[in-house]
């Protein structure tokens, strides 16, 4: 049996107008909402920005995020997205210890993990990995013995996941030579 959610994903379209993001954060701090993971951008229109919100289920029970949301003129669209149904990603940027003695065996994990080396010192070197919030946990807990000099994550995106139909294949009949 898989644990309980802790998180709600919410996926919120608002007006991509200055202010917005603001308002958004503001109520979640007045409501005494815990916001775990925020990233914000603009969609392919320019009218619009997709907010993603990750909220602890805790501090938030998710109706009650939704309605207050939903005050707000700008918010167009609020999709809860359950993590089954949808793709999940984060960024993350670790600068680590990786002197002359170490520096493969950090080179190799970076390889396992499909991470990129985006800048390398004498006795450290960053990595860029992308993945979802798993994949970087597992990472971090990797190079943490190494010693990791700083890192940074971005909040989590998340789109839900495309529609699947499975279509039927036809028998191509056999003309002969």
């Amino acid at each position: 049996m898989a644990a309980p959610a802790r998180h709600h994903t919410l996926s919120v379209l608002v007006e991509n107008k200055a202010g917005v993001l603001a308002r958004v954060a503001g109520l979640f701090a007045r409501r005494g909402f815990n916001i775990y993971s925020l990233a914000v951008a603009p969609t392919d229109d320019e009218r619009f920005s997709r907010i993603t919100i990750v909220v602890d289920v805790e501090s938030a029970p998710l109706e009650q995020v939704t309605k207050q949301l939903f005050k707000l003129i700008n918010v167009v669209k609020i999709s809860e997205l359950d993590p089954s149904a949808a793709v999940e990603r984060e960024l993350m940027l670790a600068t680590v210890k990786a002197g002359a003695e170490t520096r493969s065996q950090v080179t190799e994990l970076a390889a396992i993990f499909e991470a990129k080396i985006v800048d390398v010192g004498y006795e450290a070197m960053t990595l860029m990995v992308a993945g979802t919030p798993e994949k970087l946990d597992a990472i971090s807990d990797l190079l943490a013995p190494f010693g990791i000099v700083e890192s940074q994550r971005t909040g989590r995106i998340a789109l839900s996941k495309l529609a699947r139909q499975t279509t039927k294949l036809r028998a191509v009949k056999d003309r002969g030579a």
